[in-house]
């Protein structure tokens, strides 16, 4: 039998419960993982109508933690998404939440993990409706992971991000540069105003298990450290754009791929080190850390871990999206006449970047007229 969680959850998770004490959600992750596509959840038999052979499939589960069940899940998803994607260059971020904050998530998670995807969409609503940048409503698909390679708690957000807005006037304006917005600036603006929001729910009693010690330390310990903030354009064409975002959307804490082996002490698992040129090694943790890992990115139930935002929200898009499709038809219609400039002559002249701003083009102003010698 290939080995999975369920089969590390099978053997040793009895042990772990009998050393420790698991909420109902966690318990109730556990039972969901074990007992999927077992005939503990039932299942139907099909039978050949021409020969004896039946053969029987159980129910899964369907838990978003499960590793059995979220590859159909983010196959599904991408299918569906596809109507969204814009036929624009994307970008890929993410914000990380620093790791002094990883005892306040197991505190309030829920409250934390909204407080995160409320910071990354201020952050980045706030610059892109800033004239001097681009001037308009952004969209964003953000989606939560809270783990690292090693099942360590990572707690981050990957956002894609179409490159351009849709301004006021219900034009479409493009980010012309690939980097979409500068990273440092990204960085502090985000700590600031995750750090505010976290001073006022504290103020409110929202993080009523953190003393008010911890809280006046930590975040003015936060307030002087760099925050993580990673920003890359995505490499892919417009139509695997999804694909690309799939492959994060319905990632588990770990994969039944990277599961190794289990003997009677330790579980095996692969890893990528990322701080070692991403070399792929070798990790060996006993059932109870590895079991305790695990547990430590059971979400809140309820909480929604893929969210979109701006002309992306769910609420909105349908009317947006035909919207900002015209717009973007209008804009390439128009941007490819003024390319095209054409001399007295009858002669095509080309368009270049101007080598002072970087971000304006040199088009053809007024011809000059040939002079003859002696005639200035």
């Amino acid at each position: 039998m290939i080995l999975g969680l369920q089969q590390v959850l099978a053997a040793h998770l009895p042990h772990y419960c009998a050393q420790h004490h698991l909420d109902s959600r966690r318990l109730r992750v556990c039972d969901h993982i074990r007992q999927c596509r077992t005939e503990a959840l039932g299942g139907y038999r099909l039978a050949c109508d021409r020969c004896d052979h039946d053969q029987t499939h159980y129910y899964s589960c369907r838990d978003r933690h499960c590793p059995q069940c979220q590859q159909r899940a983010s196959r599904h998803w991408a299918e569906a998404q596809q109507q969204a994607v814009l036929p624009v260059a994307y970008h890929h971020l993410v914000f990380t939440l620093p790791d002094t904050l990883n005892g306040w998530v197991q505190l309030h998670p829920e409250t934390l993990y909204r407080s995160l995807f409320a910071a990354v969409w201020h952050t980045l609503k706030t610059f892109a409706a800033d004239p001097k940048r681009l001037g308009g409503q952004l969209g964003m698909t953000a989606v939560l992971h809270t783990w690292g390679q090693t099942l360590t708690q990572h707690v981050h957000l990957h956002c894609l991000v179409p490159g351009g807005v849709l301004t006021e006037q219900g034009s479409w304006k493009a980010a012309r540069s690939t980097y979409l917005f500068p990273v440092r600036a990204l960085s502090r603006h985000f700590r600031g105003h995750l750090v505010y929001r976290l001073r006022r729910l504290f103020k409110s009693g929202d993080l009523y298990r953190v003393t008010a010690a911890d809280a006046d330390v930590r975040l003015d310990e936060l307030m002087h450290k760099e925050w993580v903030v990673f920003c890359r354009p995505c490499e892919h064409a417009t139509r695997s754009v999804v694909n690309y975002l799939a492959r994060y959307s319905h990632r588990t804490a770990i994969s039944n791929q990277r599961l190794l082996a289990m003997d009677e002490e330790t579980v095996s698992f692969r890893y990528k080190d990322y701080g070692d040129g991403d070399r792929q090694k070798v990790m060996h943790l006993s059932h109870q850390e590895f079991i305790r890992r695990f547990l430590l990115h059971v979400l809140p139930k309820g909480l929604m871990r893929i969210r979109h935002f701006g002309y992306l929200a769910n609420c909105c898009r349908k009317r947006r999206l035909p919207q900002i499709r015209a717009a973007i038809t209008q804009a390439e219609t128009t941007e490819a006449e003024l390319d095209r400039v054409v001399n007295r002559s009858g002669q095509e002249v080309g368009v270049w970047p101007c080598p002072a701003c970087q971000g304006g083009r040199l088009r053809m102003g007024a011809e000059l007229p040939p002079q003859r010698p002696g005639s200035g």
